[in-house]
């Protein structure tokens, strides 16, 4: 197992919000780091089990730091206008503040109260679930590892996006590193988080509209998964600076073995809540996929903002050198996210291609097989129907990032002729029972089918 760097508390149950009852949502933060881990571990492996996944291919899993690991806070804003309350929905209705969470990102907690105080100053109505009326239903809070924060402000109309827009001055300069605001519309009375329309406030700056992960693979992502946000060895460069033009991205560091790895966030696109671990993840994948020839071909479905497909395409090998690679996704802006951080890294589009589509639908079995196929699905995977055409495909290698399980289960079960290589559990969400689990597929060889009655094998055998 993975230890930390850095000295944890005594006992995990260091969240004052925890301790008194009032939130729960780290339900085994009770139990020490160490512990927690070893349960889910042994809990995922038993799941995967019936799915013809043996203990010896797993290895060590890749712990979490015990706090300030999330990059992302999902506020409920509740209280009133000139008093409103950031954090969640007790089981009383009322709400309970989260500002001072100790899982999230420093800057994140730097920001909530600056935040607040602008709800405040505005007068903006909290939403009240239960008499169905105001509009504000929640901040949405995203850190970069450069310290660079996206603010989306989920509103039931557009009544105060005029003053959350002239309010963008301030805020830049009370927060100081403010790169991407918007206002989400979600209109209906629903237990959903945010609506389709996306309303973009800081369309003043040509980078306004995507916020800058710069990922370290390598040795130096390995690391900083153990120890957490403790540092970005070789990283000289201050917060809040990391704007597209500041990246070597794709270039390997001074030892060869660490590269940055830029991805640009649409307000509207997925992104792993644990930065450091999310870096093991993808330097993980690129380690077990490091033999492939190359010119290979990857296709990655599911691609999101393009973080397994730019992480296995390498560094720039010139126009016509390197991997090909293939992503799809549904998301249109998370696939112009995808194209941009490519050209960041000196990536053709010859080499790097994008694509936005519905990746269930894809069969890679039509035309010539990918040499290796990624598949990073929702939590209901990727269904029965994907899963048999990668069955019946050829594919011959397969890495299979899930976060769910029990959905794995069920889609290996769909492709019996690949069997499990390897497999690593990642814990993104450290205190709870959520998992991500990537696994390495391999086609098993075919077996020779048995010679017909009668043929001139079987009449020697049976001569007398």
């Amino acid at each position: 197992m993975r230890a930390g760097s850095r000295p944890q508390p005594p006992s995990a149950a260091f969240c004052p919000l925890h301790r008194s009852g009032s939130c729960r949502s780290c339900p085994h933060q009770d139990l020490p780091l160490a512990d927690q881990l070893a349960r889910k571990h042994a809990r995922v492996a038993s799941v995967l089990a019936r799915a013809r996944v043996p203990d010896g291919v797993w290895l060590d899993p890749v712990a979490s730091a015990p706090s300030r690991f999330r990059n992302k806070a999902k506020m409920v804003v509740c209280g009133t206008a000139s008093a409103p309350v950031l954090g969640i929905l007790g089981p009383d209705g009322r709400g309970v503040d989260l500002r001072r969470c100790p899982l999230h990102l420093r800057e994140i907690e730097r920001a909530l109260p600056v935040l607040a105080r602008a709800v405040a100053r505005l007068r903006i109505r909290p939403y009240d679930v239960a008499a169905r009326r105001g509009e504000l239903k929640h901040v949405l809070v995203t850190a970069s590892p450069d310290g660079d924060l996206m603010v989306r402000w989920v509103l039931r109309s557009d009544r105060h996006e005029a003053a959350l827009r002239a309010e963008l001055p301030r805020l830049r300069e009370e927060l100081g590193t403010l790169a991407v605001m918007s206002v989400n519309l979600q209109p209906v009375h629903q237990a959903i988080i945010e609506g389709e329309e996306e309303r973009l406030l800081t369309d003043d700056s040509p980078d306004g509209d995507r916020l800058l992960m710069r990922l370290r693979l390598g040795d130096d992502g390995m690391r900083r998964a153990d120890a957490g946000r403790a540092g970005r060895p070789g990283h000289t460069g201050r917060p809040g600076r990391g704007g597209p033009g500041a990246t070597g991205a794709g270039r390997p560091g001074p030892n060869g073995r660490s590269r940055e790895l830029p991805l640009l966030l649409p307000t509207r696109s997925f992104f792993q809540t644990n930065t450091a671990v999310a870096e093991a993840l993808y330097t993980t994948a690129a380690a077990w996929a490091a033999d492939l020839d190359e010119g290979a071909e990857v296709w990655d479905l599911f691609c999101g903002v393009g973080g397994f497909a730019l992480a296995l395409a390498g560094a720039d090998e010139g126009a016509d050198g390197g991997r090909r690679v293939l992503g799809v996704e549904v998301s249109a802006p998370a696939i112009a996210g995808a194209r941009r951080a490519a050209a960041l890294m000196g990536l053709s589009a010859g080499r790097v291609r994008f694509e936005a589509g519905d990746a269930r639908v894809l069969d890679p079995g039509r035309g010539a097989a990918p040499d290796l196929l990624v598949v990073n699905p929702p939590r209901r995977g990727i269904g029965a129907g994907l899963a048999g055409r990668i069955e019946a495909s050829g594919v011959r290698r397969v890495l299979y990032s899930s976060c769910n399980p029990q959905s794995l289960a069920r889609d290996l079960g769909a492709m019996p002729s690949l069997s499990v290589r390897r497999a690593r559990l990642f814990d993104m969400f450290p205190h709870t029972d959520h998992a991500e689990v990537l696994v390495e597929l391999v086609r098993r060889p075919s077996r020779p089918s048995a010679p017909p009655r009668g043929s001139a094998r079987s009449g020697r055998r049976g001569q007398p």
